[in-house]
């Protein structure tokens, strides 16, 4: 593991020119940069930029080709020019002069893969690969890779690999390997071709600085490094024959700690950013786990929810326990010295943003138009007026599948209780109540694991509706902490790019200095608490009918689905 790069305890600016960091957020739809000062975590510039190409998960944009069901790609070239655009427009819109940055840092969703050549080339920029699937970036909404993720978690459970409980018993087909074995199977001359299988963290980073360095927190959460290891040849040869030397030869690489320095910005990445070529870059990170210093959130039962299109909620803790479906732990996978426990819920957001796109009526709209508010604000205007439990309804949040506790992405949503009076706004309370005992779960899984929550912190996009909030607050019975920074991961990147540069001792240090936090913002109501206890015991039966074997009809409804989709696709050719 590369050295950290450590500096005094106070800013290095001291006494003379104020100093900056910039960090980089890359998201599913957008990458944005943010231009931070050092002394006191200051956001004072950011700009945004939409990927040209967005998410391909029906077609393929070189070539209209149709995508099967649960696929997810991007195009690498989007996320370089974010560098191009947002870096020097965030700069500019700072007014500072691009010589006093020292630092710069990234984060990304994860899992997302890129195959690449050795010299980090995307596959799909290799001349005659451009219209093959397999070349592009998986992200990580990729779900297509769920019978390989099963074999992986069958095998590993007949075998009783060591490392299986750490990921809280199963492997998600979001990972590494089970992305990797589909790529294999599926596409055997690419497979063959690909010299590295790379977290995008890693890659975008090895873009700025010519180097590639594996970070510690993808390497352990998503790539299944447990104790300095890989799962071992055997186990994958039994998988796949071919599959044998797929960590020794595609995803071993050199691994980096969090906030120590990858390496230094390079001379064509100092012309794409009107940065200075030679200062500090940061080793790579995943969006969720970068908040946790933006949100002062590194001491041991914090836990953080980034809300947005998904949740995703990480904790650092100073014991190592197994936890049932959880995304895993690792030592120093949020904080180095802390092992540091992930899971997640794979629809948040973008449950409500279906809803709202799909579902609602013409009517509805044009009310919300002519008050002046958004249809999401005219729902949830319409739903907080009501008392807990007045709609009738209990819905699953599953749209996305399970990711914890249960890891299975063959689950889909549910809504139970409907009748011709449910009214929208109803439902769409529902669907923000569903998400509210997803989290509930998680917490109490981590509470009964001897990981006890001890606060509980929100973050990312979702924290901007109020009502949202409250509702969490009253679902968990506890207060609800919230992030002091609209752009969490950013901010936690720019901290990291702050440590990697020497400017903090520690990330404990910088974030105490950078980060934000309005603690207890959200308190429960105890009569509404009690009110969520009796849906959440109706939400929990569901739960576990559904999702732990009882009733399999989602497992079904989906292999019905591909069926009749593969048999649409041949007639059609």
């Amino acid at each position: 593991m590369s050295d950290s790069t450590l500096g005094a305890s106070a800013p290095t600016e001291g006494a003379g020119r104020p100093t900056y960091v910039i960090g980089v957020d890359y998201g599913t739809l957008s990458g944005r940069a943010v231009v931070v000062r050092v002394s006191d975590g200051a956001e004072l510039g950011a700009s945004t930029l939409e990927y040209p190409h967005a998410v391909m998960d029906s077609t393929l944009a070189a070539t209209g080709e149709q995508l099967p069901p649960e696929w997810a790609l991007q195009v690498p070239s989007d996320y370089v020019d974010v560098l191009r655009a947002a870096v020097p427009d965030a700069v500019r819109q700072a007014g500072i002069d691009p010589q006093d940055v020292i630092g710069i840092a990234t984060d990304f969703t994860a899992c997302t893969m890129v195959p690449t050549l050795a010299d980090g080339t995307p596959l799909n920029e290799v001349h005659g690969y451009e219209g093959r699937p397999h070349a592009y970036v998986k992200l990580w909404k990729h779900h297509a890779a769920q019978g390989q993720a099963n074999r992986i978690n069958e095998l590993a459970a007949r075998r009783g690999e060591a490392w299986l409980p750490r990921y809280g018993g199963l492997i998600s087909s979001e990972w590494e390997f089970a992305k990797g074995l589909q790529l294999l199977e599926e596409d055997p001359e690419l497979y063959e071709r690909m010299d590295h299988w790379v977290e995008a963290a890693d890659w975008i980073v090895w873009q700025l600085t010519g180097r590639y360095v594996r970070n510690a927190c993808t390497a352990g959460y998503k790539g299944i490094y447990q104790d300095g290891a890989y799962p071992s040849e055997e186990f994958l040869a039994a998988l796949n024959p071919e599959f044998a030397g797929f960590a020794r030869d595609k995803v071993e690489h050199t691994i980096g700690a969090l906030a120590s320095k990858a390496g230094t910005l390079s001379e064509e990445a100092a012309g794409w950013t009107g940065l200075p070529a030679g200062i500090a870059v940061a080793v790579g990170n995943v969006d969720a786990h970068v908040t946790a210093p933006a949100a002062q959130a590194t001491d041991p039962g914090q836990m953080v929810a980034i809300m947005g299109t998904s949740t995703c909620h990480v904790m650092n803790s100073d014991r190592l326990a197994e936890v049932p479906g959880m995304c895993g732990v690792v030592d120093g996978g949020i904080v180095e010295g802390s092992y540091g426990y992930e899971a997640g819920q794979s629809g948040v957001g973008d449950i409500f943003a279906w809803f709202v796109a799909h579902q609602v009526p013409g009517e509805v709209r044009d009310d919300a138009e002519a008050q002046g508010l958004s249809v999401h604000e005219y729902l949830t205007a319409q739903a907080q007026a009501e008392p807990v439990g007045a709609h009738g309804l209990v819905a699953l949040d599953w749209h996305s599948g399970n990711r914890s506790v249960l890891v299975d992405h063959e689950l889909s949503g549910t809504i139970v209780g409907l009748t011709l009076a449910t009214r929208p706004h109803e439902i769409y309370r529902a669907l923000l109540e569903s998400t509210a005992f997803g989290t509930r779960t998680i917490v109490e899984t981590f509470n009964a694991s001897g990981v006890p929550v001890t606060e509980f912190v929100a973050a990312g996009g979702l924290i901007r509706n109020p009502f949202l909030m409250q509702v969490y607050a009253d679902v968990l019975n506890m207060p609800i902490s919230v992030i002091g920074s609209a752009q969490g991961p950013a901010l936690g990147s720019a901290i990291h790019a702050a440590v990697a540069a020497g400017a903090y001792e520690d990330i404990h240090a910088a974030a105490a200095a950078m980060g934000r936090l309005d603690r207890a913002a959200y308190t429960p109501d105890a009569g509404r608490a009690a009110a969520y206890d009796a849906l959440y015991r109706e939400y929990t039966a569901l739960h576990d009918y559904f999702g732990r074997g009882a009733n399999d009809v989602m497992h079904r409804l989906k292999a019905l689905r591909r069926s009749a989709l593969t048999r649409q696709e041949a007639i059609a050719v």
